[in-house]
């Protein structure tokens, strides 16, 4: 038979799960293997599994749930920060995969609460068998969902979102984008005309709600925390490469892969204190080092981010990064070639030349 496989997410692959349910799978029949979300590329890549996982597209788990539709049966596997949010976050997904088609999913492997839920359970004797074995050999129990999943509502133009599994004092993410920190373990999220206005158990980071386009609360992604929290040793490579293109993130640093792909790309421009550490230690995998423009409002969303040697990070001290980086973008021809040191000596000359005031700290060369 055919068996689809979904991997969600850097922890699942941290742990060394992912190609622990991948080899047990091997027993059913054939096994294809893709990837959800971008932390767990870098997780991927870090463990050296490109070539049992398929991390070549970015794609949401639902989208990788269909891409993967014409399998026998479907596997999804997530590690959740709680069993509460693993069992919405797995709700959501079946939901928004909207696929007719049993869907096995493998949530926190390991831990005491760790259990399988059978989606679209049609009766099958295969799925039952392969539901049992691996709740046997994962010492997992077979269980119903807890979550009512998308929990959503409106009242008159304002539509809010509740958001489980949160700790006082974690980072928010819309669409990988910061846009404030829990004050409580309740936490509402609040939209108006596709815009955030307000979070019920915590506070706004205005940077981030700016860097927000028109946001549908529920289609959105929502994450909080830390983004991958036990990273295996990086795998870093080293480009051999004179002179290539820059690019400019200002937004959500897990978009970076796509602006990379198929391009000769010397440098990134990174917009932000959490773009910089997200885009950086994404980009160290791929030998590219970045100019991060920063004002020291970063948050801990990555424990221990590499940042490729080499690289420079600008404290911004008179104005806001956001402003800083429009500068830079507004003077530099993305259509040209640079070598590293060239495009270093034009960010500080635009600097200069525009009264920016900074403080500059560079990643050693070793």
């Amino acid at each position: 038979m055919k068996i689809g496989i979904v991997v969600h997410g850097p922890e699942i692959v941290d742990r060394g799960y992912a190609l622990k349910i991948i080899n047990l799978l091997k027993k059913f029949g054939e096994v294809k293997a893709k990837l959800g979300g971008t932390m767990g590329r870098v997780a991927v890549i870090d463990n050296e599994l490109e070539d049992i996982i398929d991390i070549s597209e970015k794609l949401m788990p639902s989208q990788s749930l269909k891409k993967l539709s014409d399998s026998d049966i479907l596997i999804l596997m997530n590690y959740g920060k709680l069993k509460i949010t693993g069992h919405t976050f797995g709700k959501i997904v079946v939901e928004r995969a909207n696929i007719d088609k049993p869907i096995i999913q493998i949530e926190r492997p390991g831990e005491k609460d760790g259990t399988i839920i059978i989606w679209n359970d049609n009766g099958s004797k295969i799925v039952k068998d392969i539901a049992n074995y691996l709740s046997k050999e994962l010492n997992l129990r077979i269980e119903r969902c807890i979550s009512k999943g998308l929990e959503i509502w409106e009242n008159g133009k304002r539509v809010y979102r509740k958001v489980h599994g949160v700790d006082v004092g974690e980072s928010i993410l819309i669409n990988g984008i910061v846009i404030g920190k829990a004050n409580s373990n309740e936490v509402i999220l609040v939209s108006e005309n596709g815009k955030i206005v307000d979070i019920i158990g915590g506070e706004l980071k205005k940077e981030g709600i700016n860097k927000l386009k028109n946001i549908d609360l529920k289609k959105a992604v929502i994450k909080t925390g830390i983004l991958r929290r036990h990273p295996t040793k990086p795998k870093i490579v080293i480009k051999d490469l004179n002179e290539g293109y820059v690019i400019f993130v200002n937004h959500s640093g897990e978009d970076v892969l796509k602006m990379i792909k198929d391009k000769d790309v010397i440098c990134a421009i990174t917009i932000g204190d959490d773009t910089t550490t997200v885009c950086g230690d994404i980009l160290s995998r791929f030998g590219i080092k970045i100019l991060g423009i920063t004002d020291g409002d970063r948050d801990e969303i990555l424990k221990n981010p590499t940042i490729l040697n080499g690289s420079v990070i600008f404290l911004i001290k008179n104005i806001r990064d956001d402003d800083a980086g429009r500068i830079l973008k507004d003077n530099i021809d993305l259509n040209k070639k640079y070598s590293y040191g060239e495009i270093l000596n034009t960010v500080e000359s635009i600097f200069k030349n525009n009264n920016v005031e900074y403080e500059k700290y560079c990643y050693k060369i070793s």
